[in-house]
């Protein structure tokens, strides 16, 4: 996952309530183009309809299906800049 995308969870709970939400802090660029991609993979990509329709039958809030899709979306950017090997300029 992108560290500094800061797209993980924090947890705030109260009493027997449970819930997670994201962390709005972090890099703001890099959080916002985690949200331009999500959203326009929900707008195109047929299997992002899908996981989306899915997470709802399971009775998911649309918050926590874009949490989450941020965050697979932060580990897919995160491995193609890894990848990407470093060559020293001459």
């Amino acid at each position: 996952m992108l560290p500094f995308a800061e797209s993980a969870p924090i947890e705030y709970s109260s009493g027997r309530r449970r819930t997670r939400r994201l962390n709005y802090g972090g890099d703001r660029r890099a959080n916002a183009a985690l949200h331009r991609i999500v959203f326009t993979r929900l707008r195109v990509d047929p299997r992002t309809q899908a996981y989306f329709e899915r997470r709802t039958q399971e009775g998911k809030t649309r918050r926590e299906i874009i949490r989450c899709l941020k965050r697979y979306a932060a580990r897919e950017v995160f491995n193609l800049v890894r990848q990407v090997p470093c060559t020293p300029a001459l």
